[in-house]
């Protein structure tokens, strides 16, 4: 599935990706591929990435290495939609 990050800088990523886990206001979900579509609110906590990604040079401060080796970005809040296998996180 795609996956996009945007803040209001810039597209922080964009790319194919295997899972992705988000804050949101009702508690912290999984989406996978096929997931149902949604949109979502999202709180402050950590969006975390799973897949091979590639991070570009000018973003990789904003983003580490989860636990579980998932790439996590913090967030204040945000908003979420996945649709047709396509996430964007609107994130600041």
């Amino acid at each position: 599935m795609f996956l996009e990050i945007v803040s209001p800088e810039a597209t922080l990523f964009s790319g194919d990706v295997t899972s992705v886990t988000v804050p949101g206001v009702n508690g912290e979900f999984q989406m996978l591929e096929n997931h149902a579509p949604i949109v979502s609110l999202l709180q402050a906590g950590n969006v975390k990435v799973k897949g091979n990604i590639t991070i570009e040079e000018a973003f990789e401060d904003k983003f580490s290495k989860g636990k579980n080796g998932e790439t996590v970005l913090s967030i204040l809040s945000g908003t979420v939609e996945m649709k047709d296998n396509k996430i964007i996180v609107l994130a600041d």
